[in-house]
């Protein structure tokens, strides 16, 4: 939704019929205009219900009032036409209802939405700073805002008196009532007992004073209810609880007491970024959840802890009177008794007194001119427009003691000037910025999204469900498109798939994000649940982990007789329906569907990566009423042969997954067993050693068998927009994925099995992607890594047929230390989308191998800032021959340097319309085709350059000498002031030989009734005035309206290649969809080139070209004297002229006959 906030006329719907208008300002919030019905047919129908289908998060669930006009900007009053409209069912016109036969107009609406704010629910109470003596605590609640007009009335925080029970002088332990007795009873969340719990007297909790029993109960004697207090319950693995006893005045007190997991804390809130003047303030925010809550907070500034008596600093941070040397990073760890955790750091800038805030003067930025444009005198093809880091400054706050800065300031354009630039034969006008300035930051919002598909063979998760944490957050479509908009304060995103189905596994995953606006693709992969096999619960069962063809398990899983048991902790004594999905790293397809990040924290709160050698999804349940089962005691068995490297073997551990966070937490260790078992092909039994883990399973059913791993690397990756590399070309916003892989052969069916994979989000000095590496092997760990942007894969550099260390950027001979391989490099009929490395650790003593790509894990930031000449791997885009100029720069990968100008070509920062126009070729060659776009109708754009589009046709691969392009054009509609609709001119001219043969007759019919008509008078051409409406495939014309630049016009080309309003498709389709056809036939050759006649026939045609030299100097003799005869007239001369020339070439004709 746009938030932008009106002083304007307020249209209210108080009945169905009747339009309303109050002529009196208000403060309101409206939606973008929408159009999804056209008048053809039965009339105009704008219906809320499929506003909403099409764009569902855009429109609010009430709307307040409702605004109607047609495309041409009348208002329905204005028309004379019936109209209908209800806040509950829409807008519509019926043709049948109109006088004198008329047809209703073509209508767009937009809603009201009413400025709200409201308070979130109280958080928890806080520790109390006392436990006798008086003390307080707090708790806090957020104000949820419709935008930044509105506030929330009332207190973000309360404070409770908390602890005022005197403190003792004497030591009650020592109180005794014989005849006083204490019962309790101890359950997990699921109801199930939980046996060896420790209870303890909460004022002493170091004496145990009993032990739970079997079915979770316990019995106390001699504890008097006056002063026993409060009961502490502890066990390891669950968060402990204090609970206080109930007495009936029997002599008997009663304890219930409901156990939970220990999870680990986990940061929700981060610290923020933020500039400061010196002498100013700052708060820094930071908090966390887990169980139990985090009780102790500690701040750090460069790595250095803050002294809490100095600064008094609990889960926020306040600095005064600041200081530049206190500029710097600054970070929270926050811990409570199952672990620690460390915040993401933040930056504060602290500037000078005297200092600007922004630097003014512009940075050089390059744009690539067209190709048919070379600046004379420079012969160069990029000019220098000038840019504005778009970094943090120190603007006027209205308030700078929140924990986000609400309107943050960034350095945007202040000045711009307009150029001319001289490419020989014409001029492009181009803005260039001038002055930069300290600015309200542009808030771009913040995207993912992505397919969700099975790995085994890309079935969709059809209307799956998508929680983040414990919310709701949307659904995934019919083909398992998905798309969420996500928080602009969002650090970590942790995003779990559902399927209510039950027929995948329910996978968490952690995706990476664009601040800036970029909208992320994720091609998410799902495991298939394993068919569930019959088991007995009163028997031992076994069930093997990864059955692979030739292959023994990894594992198995040993359930014990009578451990299943139900939600209310019953023993389940029947048949079991158990499905057991192994996701087996012998299988590298399955590493996408891998869940979470495969990351875990450590005791100092550091977030450390694991290598896996499997994961397991269980699933037990009743047979009769398919109630889920839990388990315990369950031993889980590690066969040591997988393991190739013997030092993982005493670190191994298992793992489960916290579905909320993403993170692995440790379930137990390993210890060693031998046994004697039957191998698969094995004629003969023979002993074998075993890993053996013991764990419960309760809440949580995804597990791991991993192991920390430390020797780790950076990758450094770099993606381009062509083959050409060239640095001022570089794309930003594609993801890059590295998958290690096996550190040595050892499976027949895959000989390099899968062992961790990172994603990372190229910027504007490429991307450095986590990595296990190896000293003193160079094969010891390999990569694979892929790149893909909105869903497009890259195509990694060549390294066949031989290998270019000039192509691939990285030099020899640590190239060849690397192997660097293509993925068809042996094979070119593989795609070309992926290269495989080996990850050689880089000697520091070696200069060869200190300048990339390749860096140790402590120099990170020398691989975030290598210079570009530094060694770095490569992608690119393979889309060739495809050129866009903007009047006005703007970059679609960075939203946030868009510029609101009357030549934008993006009129607003968002929403992104895309418009497509399908031009169909005749002809053996493929045609390079270009849109010239103008404003046409707007007063301040008229006749002015909005940019160029270049592109070539495609050849359709089903019809010979036919191909076809899908060109943008700048759609027509509100400029950027949101005030008068523009219809631009866009001249569509194919380069080459090429005549227009035919126009689509909707689209010819539809320019016709929407006057004015451009002239079309060129037949090598095309002209119109782009259409208001969002015409579909029928007319030729692809439009798609988007958050994302990028997103919208990868939709809007899918369509247009498959021809359809609703496909998608990356083969040229030619025989649909079509608005222009032009027949392009390559040009007759009538004569040989001279060229080829030395090629044909050199001797005779060198003798040929010496006659006809020195015919020519004769020719040139005999002409002399019949220039200078006077003749009485001009006409006269002219005509003798002609005469005597024409007798000279008969003569000279028949000399040289006579020759020959």
């Amino acid at each position: 939704m746009t938030s932008n906030v009106y002083l304007d006329l307020c249209i209210i719907v108080a009945s169905s019929d009747v339009l309303i208008v109050f002529f009196s300002p208000c403060v309101t919030e409206w939606t973008s205009w929408f159009n999804i019905d056209h008048p053809g047919g039965n009339g105009d129908y704008e219906r809320l219900e499929a506003i909403r289908f099409y764009y569902r998060e855009r429109v609010c669930a009430r709307p307040t009032a409702m605004e109607a006009r047609t495309t041409d900007w009348v208002a329905p009053a204005d028309t004379g036409e019936v109209v209908h409209s209800s806040l509950e069912k829409g807008f519509w016109c019926v043709n049948n209802e109109q006088p004198r036969g008329r047809v209703c107009s073509n209508y767009h609406v937009r809603f009201q939405c009413p400025p709200g704010s409201s308070w979130g629910p109280w958080g928890r109470w806080g520790t109390c700073s006392a436990t006798c003596g008086g003390g307080r605590r707090i708790r806090r609640r957020t104000c949820a805002r419709s935008s930044e007009t509105v506030q929330c009335t009332g207190r973000p925080a309360e404070i409770q008196k908390c602890g005022r029970s005197p403190c003792p002088g004497t030591d009650c332990s020592r109180c005794a009532c014989d005849d006083h007795v204490l019962h309790g009873e101890v359950h997990g969340v699921t109801g199930v007992p939980v046996a060896e719990a420790w209870v303890a007297l909460d004022r002493e909790p170091k004496v145990i004073r009993a032990l739970t029993d079997a079915k979770g109960q316990f019995r106390i004697t001699g504890i008097c209810s006056a002063s026993s207090g409060a009961i502490s319950i502890r066990k390891e693995k669950f968060a402990p609880i204090t609970v206080s006893a109930a007495n009936n005045g029997t002599g008997l007190s009663w304890v219930r007491a409901v156990l939970r997991s220990a999870e680990k804390p986990y940061v929700v809130k981060h610290p923020e970024d933020k500039v400061r003047y010196e002498g100013g303030r700052v708060m820094m925010c930071c908090k966390a959840t887990g169980s139990p809550p985090p009780d102790k907070y500690y701040w750090y500034h460069n790595g250095t802890l803050l002294d809490r008596k100095l600064y008094k600093y609990e889960e926020d941070l306040v600095l005064w009177s600041l200081k530049p040397e206190q500029s710097g990073q600054y970070y929270c760890k926050t811990s409570s008794s199952a672990g620690s955790i460390k915040s993401s750091p933040a930056l504060l800038t602290v500037i000078a007194k005297g200092q600007p805030s922004c630097n003014s003067t512009p940075e050089m930025h390059l744009i690539r001119l067209p190709m048919d444009c070379v600046q004379p005198g420079t012969d160069s093809m990029h000019y220098n427009t000038g840019r504005c880091l778009h970094n943090k400054c120190a603007g006027s706050l209205d308030f700078d003691m929140r924990c986000r800065d609400e309107a943050g300031f960034c350095c945007g354009v202040k000045d711009m000037e307009s150029r001319v630039i001289n490419c020989g034969s014409y001029i492009l006008p181009i803005r260039a910025v001038t002055q930069c300035s300290c600015q309200k930051c542009l808030q771009p919002t913040v995207l993912v999204r992505g397919r969700v598909v099975t790995a085994d063979n890309g079935e969709p998760l059809r209307f799956g469900h998508i929680y983040i944490g414990k919310e709701r957050a949307g659904t995934t479509g019919y083909q398992g498109g998905f798309t969420l908009q996500i928080p602009p304060d969002t650090q970590r995103l942790v995003v779990n798939f559902v399927d209510p189905t039950e027929k995948f596994l329910d996978t968490p995953k952690v995706f990476i994000l664009d601040k800036r606006g970029g909208s992320i693709y994720h091609d998410v992969k799902v495991m298939r649940k394993k068919a569930p096999i019959d088991i007995n619960a009163g028997e031992t069962n076994s069930i093997n982990l990864g059955e692979i063809n030739g292959e023994d398990p990894i594992g198995q899983l040993v359930i014990p007789p009578n451990s299943f048991h139900k939600e209310n902790g019953e023993i389940y004594e029947g048949t079991v329906k158990a499905s057991v999905t192994f996701i087996d790293p012998r299988n590298i397809t399955t590493a996408a569907a891998a869940p979470g990040d495969l990351n875990f924290v450590d005791g100092e709160g550091d977030m450390l990566p694991l290598r896996t050698y499997g994961m397991f999804s269980v699933d037990f349940r009743d047979e009769s009423n398919k109630e889920v089962l839990g388990a315990g005691a369950v031993q889980v068995l590690l066969d040591t042969q997988h393991v190739k490297m013997p030092e993982h073997i005493p670190k191994m551990k298992l793992w489960s997954l916290n579905p909320d966070t993403g993170v692995w937490e440790e379930e137990s260790d390993f210890s060693y067993t031998t046994t004697t078992a039957g191998g698969h092909g094995r004629s003969k039994r023979e002993e074998r050693t075993f890993l053996i883990g013991n764990m419960e399973i309760r809440e949580r059913r995804l597990f791991n068998l991993d192991v920390p791993e430390n020797r780790r690397c950076y990758v450094k990756v770099r993606a381009y927009m062509s083959d050409k590399f060239l640095s001022s070309e570089q794309l930003e916003g594609v993801v890059i994925t590295l998958i290690n892989l096996e550190p040595k052969p050892g499976f027949s069916s895959n000989p390099r099995a899968w062992g961790r994979f990172d994603s990372v989000i190229t910027g504007s000095n490429g991307a450095c992607l986590p990595a296990f590496c190896d000293a003193q092997r160079p094969d010891a760990y390999t990569a694979y890594v892929t790149a893909m942007m909105g869903g497009e894969e890259l195509e990694a550099a060549p390294s066949s047929p031989k290998m270019n260390p000039n192509i691939i950027g990285v030099s020899q001979p640590y190239l060849d230390k690397i192997d660097y391989q293509r993925s068809d490099h042996d094979d070119p009929a593989l795609k070309k989308t992926a290269f495989k490395i080996n990850l050689a650790k880089p000697n520091q003593n070696n200069f060869d191998e200190t300048n990339g790509p390749i860096y140790p894990y402590q120099n990170a930031l020398s691989c975030e800032n290598a210079p570009i000449d530094a060694n770095h791997f490569r992608f690119f885009r393979v889309e060739k021959d495809k050129y866009e100029y903007n009047v006005i720069p703007f970059e679609e990968n960075d939203l946030t340097t868009w510029m609101g100008d009357y030549l934008s070509w993006w009129p607003n920062p968002q929403e992104f319309r895309a418009c497509f126009i399908k031009v169909k070729i005749h002809g053996q060659k493929e045609v390079m085709v270009r849109s010239r776009n103008l404003g046409g109708t707007h007063r301040e754009t008229k006749g002015k350059l909005y940019g160029l589009r270049d592109i070539r046709s495609t050849r359709d691969m089903r019809e010979a000498n036919t191909s076809a392009a899908c060109l943008e054009f700048k759609c027509s509609g509100m400029l950027f002031d949101q005030a008068e609709v523009d219809r631009s001119i866009i001249s569509v001219l194919p380069q080459g030989n090429c005549r227009k043969t035919n126009t689509n007759s909707l689209l010819q019919e539809y320019l016709i009734k929407h006057p004015p008509v451009a002239p079309n008078n060129d037949t090598h051409g095309f002209t119109m005035l782009a259409p208001v409406d969002p015409l579909g495939h029928n007319y030729g014309i692809y439009t798609v309206t988007d958050q994302n630049p990028r997103v919208a016009k990868e939709i809007a080309i899918g369509r247009c290649f498959d021809g359809t309003s609703d496909g998608f498709s990356r083969e040229m389709k030619t025989d649909s969809g079509v608005a222009l056809t032009f027949s392009c036939p390559e040009r007759k050759i009538n004569r040989e080139s001279l060229f080829q006649r030395l090629q044909n026939n050199p001797s005779q045609t060198l003798a040929q070209m010496g006659r006809s030299m020195r015919e020519s100097e004769g020719m040139q003799a005999q002409r002399l004297p019949t220039r200078i005869v006077a003749y009485p007239s001009e006409q006269q001369g002219r005509t003798q002229n002609r005469r005597v020339t024409s007798t000279t070439r008969r003569r000279v004709s028949m000399r040289t006959q006579q020759r020959q």
